[in-house]
């Protein structure tokens, strides 16, 4: 059985159908003091159980718990975990003394309730390690070719660092045709501030499709397309397997020109264009 938390409802539901398992039913109540509970009505009684769940949040970090052990409770066989979005992933070191690893401390936490865990594309793989069970970090960047036009513009996949030019590559090569390449970014983790070093790639006249794992903020996304867009880039669009889109970062984005923005359903927003269900599944 599926079992949803709050946040991820979409994708749990495109999740069972892909795998053909029922998608089972939750209640979710917040009590006056903020705590939170679950509820499992339905038995999973010698069941493999899917909590499926984007820790979105520090409320979402405490429902997969919560979920979890309510499956164990439901007389789960198996519990497995599904975080299409694994949230602290980015805090893979301590960056400054005296800092936690913060994504070794929840996943620590999300292995104490299962037996496996998958996850989609985390903004660094290695956080797999930190696991305590078997922890398989899935690759849906495929899927960001599906809402393209089919008639690109001799297409350039672009990331903007080379740590993402594997899902460009990814994205490119499930769209049948492009080149690739990556910005050179440079963070100071001190600041905060990032700076983009212009790709060397030809782009003049040229459709862009901006490739990467998370789109926060949008700052440094819309930097790089303003490079783009001083460079006489024809079309530019934006792809993301999370779209996070804090704040105003949509409005960053096409105020600085692009097209349109893409995302897959780890992260339920309106740019929700396509499902990593069905990559997860393949590896369920």
């Amino acid at each position: 059985m599926i079992i949803p938390g709050e946040a991820t409802q979409s994708f749990a539901a495109a999740l069972a159908d892909a795998t053909g398992d029922r998608l089972g039913r939750v209640e979710y109540e917040q009590f006056a003091d903020g705590e939170h509970v679950v509820r499992v009505p339905e038995t999973v009684a010698g069941e493999r159980a899917v909590v499926v769940a984007s820790t979105v949040d520090s409320d979402a970090h405490v429902q997969v718990l919560q979920l979890q052990d309510a499956a164990r409770e439901a007389g789960a066989s198996e519990v497995v975990t599904v975080l299409p979005y694994m949230g602290y992933a980015r805090q893979d070191e301590a960056f400054k003394p005296g800092e936690p690893v913060s994504s070794r401390a929840m996943a620590r936490a999300v292995s104490s309730g299962t037996d496996r865990v998958l996850t989609v594309n985390p903004h660094e793989p290695s956080v797999c390690e930190f696991f305590d069970v078997p922890a398989t970090a899935v690759d849906a960047a495929g899927v960001l070719a599906d809402p393209l036009p089919e008639s690109l513009t001799d297409p350039l996949f672009l990331s903007p660092d080379e740590g993402a030019i594997a899902l460009a590559a990814t994205a490119r090569d499930a769209y049948g045709t492009g080149e690739t390449d990556y910005f050179e970014k440079d963070r100071d983790y001190d600041s905060g501030d990032v700076t983009i070093t212009p790709s060397d790639a030809a782009v003049e006249g040229r459709d862009v499709v901006l490739v990467d794992d998370i789109i926060a903020t949008g700052s440094t996304m819309s930097e790089s397309v303003a490079v783009l867009d001083e460079r006489a880039a024809s079309r530019i669009f934006v792809t993301c397997v999370h779209p996070m889109l804090a704040g105003n970062a949509l409005t960053k984005l096409s105020a600085a020109g692009v097209e349109a923005v893409y995302g897959t359903d780890t992260l339920e927003r309106a740019v929700s264009e396509v499902s990593a269900a069905p990559a997860v599944a393949r590896d369920l």
